[in-house]
């Protein structure tokens, strides 16, 4: 494994980021299958909380793409330290035509817990609203996430509500591990409430095995020069932590897609990497 770690690390070094090589690929009609898939991210990184030892490393786990949903942690962070989230059924927020609407669940009253559930964007976008464009650039530079960068597209002065979805906000899977550590150890300053409130709103499940699962799924997608979608090479997220005991460890796992796919990707990632981590986490 740390010869193969060596190696993607030069060539990600050598490189240009992953969007502008696929890209180019597609720009010089040379987007063979073969060559997307020589381009196309696969991480899976695991971290023990309390030393911050890598405990497992597959892929390029150093590369930014687009956050997609699991900038919600962040946001959820942001709303109950700020107190426009109170608890996990206030606010209820009724849905109004004009917000985003991809999916039918998004198109009813939705509350803390049902926003974190079902991943409704315009809940987000209401939260960053109110939080204002300056209170919330300074919580992303104090959790020192990916690469701050809240601008949006170029030209659309949109970076308040669209930044993380496909747009100028990045992180690498190594940056999320490094975040959400500091997030379950409560090493970023926020009170005391926005980190239970946020834990209890990502529970997922408890594993066969014992381990309280916490996490959440995310899916952008590349974006051409022009600001176009690359269709059929989405990135799909999954990000969280588990404990079990005196122990925690947090993951991130991103996969991106060579073809497109009935599902979105992130739940697709999400629902393959659990079927491996119970047995995962038995092992490290």
């Amino acid at each position: 494994m740390g010869v193969w770690q060596n190696a993607v690390s030069i060539n990600d070094g050598l490189n240009m980021n992953l969007t502008a090589r696929i890209a180019i690929l597609i720009i010089a009609g040379s987007a063979s299958p073969a060559a997307l898939a020589q381009a196309a991210l696969d991480c899976t990184l695991m971290a023990d909380a309390a030393s911050g030892k890598q405990l497992l490393r597959t892929g390029r786990c150093d590369e930014r793409v687009t956050s997609g949903s699991t900038f919600k942690i962040a946001i959820s962070l942001m709303g109950y330290d700020s107190g426009i989230l109170r608890d996990e059924h206030t606010p209820t927020l009724p849905f109004k035509p004009g917000y985003i609407d991809w999916i039918p669940a998004w198109r009813s009253a939705t509350d803390p817990a049902y926003w974190m559930k079902n991943s409704v964007i315009w809940y987000s976008q209401q939260t960053t609203t109110k939080l204002g464009a300056a209170r919330f650039q300074r919580y992303v530079n104090s959790f020192d996430y990916g690469n701050r960068d809240l601008s949006g597209t170029p030209g659309k002065h949109d970076g308040l509500t669209l930044s993380w979805i496909s747009s100028s906000l990045k992180i690498s899977p190594a940056e999320q591990v490094a975040f959400l550590t500091k997030m379950v150890n409560r090493k970023l300053v926020l009170s005391a409430r926005a980190y239970d409130m946020t834990a209890r709103i990502l529970k997922q499940e408890t594993l066969k095995n014992g381990w309280e699962l916490y996490g959440k799924t995310g899916t952008g997608s590349p974006v051409m020069p022009d600001g176009a979608d690359v269709d059929g090479h989405d990135y799909g997220w999954f990000v969280g932590w588990a404990t079990k005991g005196r122990r925690t460890i947090v993951f991130a796992r991103l996969v991106q897609d060579q073809q497109e796919q009935p599902v979105r990707a992130g739940l697709r990632v999400r629902d393959a990497f659990l079927r491996e981590l119970p047995a995962q986490l038995d092992a490290l």
